[in-house]
């Protein structure tokens, strides 16, 4: 078993690249809005938009109530 810092060590540089993955795209998904003169595209755009939001706040939970994994399978479930 990896102790805390084991993890940091192995995991961050994934991590961090995933991060920045989700982040360039929302500024993708935010150029196209702009771009589009604000009109934000299909109710089906808006709600995958609105998906990711709610999974990046579960990802951020300090104390979350249940495995953030778990959580992420079972919101991406409903859709």
């Amino acid at each position: 078993m990896l102790t805390p810092a084991q993890i940091s060590e192995t995991y961050f540089l994934e991590s961090r690249h995933q991060l920045l993955e989700i982040a360039a795209y929302l500024d993708r998904y935010d150029a196209a809005v702009a771009r589009d003169g604000g009109q934000s595209g299909p109710v089906d755009a808006e709600k995958k938009l609105a998906l990711i939001r709610q999974a990046l706040a579960i990802v951020a939970e300090t104390k979350p109530t249940q495995e953030r994994t778990v959580a992420l399978l079972e919101l991406f479930a409903r859709v």
